[in-house]
C-alpha cells in the first residue's frame, strides 16, 4: 500500500493476513447435542422403557407380592376368553369416537369464537379452560350427584319445562353416553387453548386479503382457518382417542362399570382382574390395551398427517 507524503512516494509494508483463530475442543462441541439430550433419555428410559419390558415380562408369569411363575401366553389366553372384553371393547372405541369428535368440533368452534373480538374474552377463555384443572374423580363424583335420577339438579330443571328426564347413569343404554358427555366438558377447554393457539399462527395477510375480495365469515372460516388450522385439527383427533381409548378413572367414579357391564370399557375390566387377585392377567390387560391403542391411533396419525392442505 503506498502513501504520498509531500512529493516522495512511500512504499507502506502489505498487512499481513489475519488467521482465523483456531477452535478449541471442538470435539465437545461436536459431542454438545448428545450429551444435551441424555438426560432427558435417562428419565423416558426409567419411567417409561424399563417399566414397559417390565410388563411385558410380569404379562407372561403368574405373579404375587413375593413370588413369581412363568406361564407363557396363558394369561393372554384366558384374558381373550373373558366374557366382559367384547362389551369393554365396544364402549372403548364408542367413548373414545365420541369424545374426539365433540371436543374437535366444540373445541374448534369455541376457539373461533374465543378469537374474535368479543367482550370479556380473557375471562371467557379462563372459564373454558377451568374444568382441565379440577379432579377427574372430583368431576365425577359431582356429576354422579347432578345426574341423579330422582334428586339430580338436571332432572329437577328438566321437570320445569314438563320433561322427565331419564335415568343418566342407572340405564344400560345411556350410561356410556352420559359418561362419555362429562368427558366432553372437563376436557373440552384443552381442545379450545390447541385451537386457539393454530389460529392466531395464522398471518394476518390471508384475513386481510379476503376481507378485500368480499369473503363473508363462513368463507373465511372455510377457506382460511379449516385448513390452516389442520396441525390443531390433527393434535386435538390423536391426543383425544388416546384419552378416550384407555379412560378409566371417570367412568369408575361415575358408573364403576355399570349398570351391569353396560359402560365397562377395556381398563374397567383390567381393573376388575386387579381387584380380584390376578395381577398377571391384568398386566396381560395392559400390554394388550397398550398394542390396541398403537394399532388404532398410529395409523389415523398417519393418514392425517400425509394429506395435503387444500386451499
Amino acid at each position: 500500500m503506498a502513501t504520498v507524503i509531500g512529493k516522495a512516494r512511500v512504499e507502506e509494508p502489505a498487512a499481513a493476513p489475519v488467521k482465523a483463530p483456531r477452535r478449541k475442543h471442538a470435539g465437545i462441541q461436536s459431542h454438545y447435542p448428545f450429551w444435551f439430550y441424555l438426560p432427558a433419555g435417562v428419565v423416558y428410559a426409567v419411567l417409561f422403557l424399563v417399566p414397559t419390558f417390565i410388563a411385558f415380562y410380569f404379562s407372561l408369569t403368574r405373579w404375587g407380592l413375593f413370588s413369581q411363575e412363568f406361564i407363557g401366553l396363558d394369561n393372554f389366553r384366558q384374558f381373550f376368553n373373558e366374557p366382559g372384553l367384547l362389551q369393554g371393547l365396544k364402549n372403548s372405541l364408542i367413548y373414545g369416537v365420541i369424545t374426539s369428535a365433540l371436543k374437535v368440533v366444540l373445541g374448534l368452534l369455541l376457539a373461533v369464537l374465543l378469537t374474535s373480538q368479543i367482550i370479556a374474552r380473557g375471562w371467557l377463555r379462563s372459564v373454558i379452560f377451568f374444568p382441565v384443572l379440577v379432579s377427574t374423580i372430583g368431576v365425577g363424583i359431582t356429576f354422579t350427584i347432578l345426574m341423579n335420577p330422582q334428586q339430580g339438579l338436571i332432572n329437577k330443571t328438566l321437570e320445569v319445562f314438563g320433561i322427565h328426564g331419564p335415568g343418566w347413569l342407572t340405564n344400560p343404554s345411556l350410561a356410556i353416553y352420559s359418561v362419555a358427555l362429562v368427558d366432553v366438558w372437563k376436557g373440552v377447554g384443552l381442545a379450545t387453548v390447541i385451537y386457539i393457539a393454530g389460529i392466531v399462527s395464522i398471518p394476518r395477510d390471508y384475513f386481510e386479503a379476503a376481507e378485500m375480495d368480499g369473503a363473508t365469515a363462513f368463507e373465511r372460516f372455510r377457506h382460511i382457518i379449516l385448513p390452516l388450522a389442520r396441525p390443531a385439527t390433527v393434535t386435538v383427533i390423536i391426543l383425544s382417542l388416546i384419552g378416550g381409548l384407555r379412560s378409566f378413572d371417570l367412568i369408575w367414579a361415575m358408573t364403576g362399570g355399570g349398570p351391569g357391564f353396560s359402560s365397562d370399557v377395556i381398563a374397567s375390566v383390567i381393573y376388575k382382574q386387579y381387584q380380584a387377585g390376578f395381577y398377571g392377567l391384568s398386566t396381560a390387560g395392559n400390554v394388550i390395551l397398550f398394542f390396541a391403542v398403537t394399532l388404532i391411533v398410529l395409523p389415523i396419525f398417519w393418514a392425517l398427517n400425509r394429506k395435503q392442505v387444500d386451499m
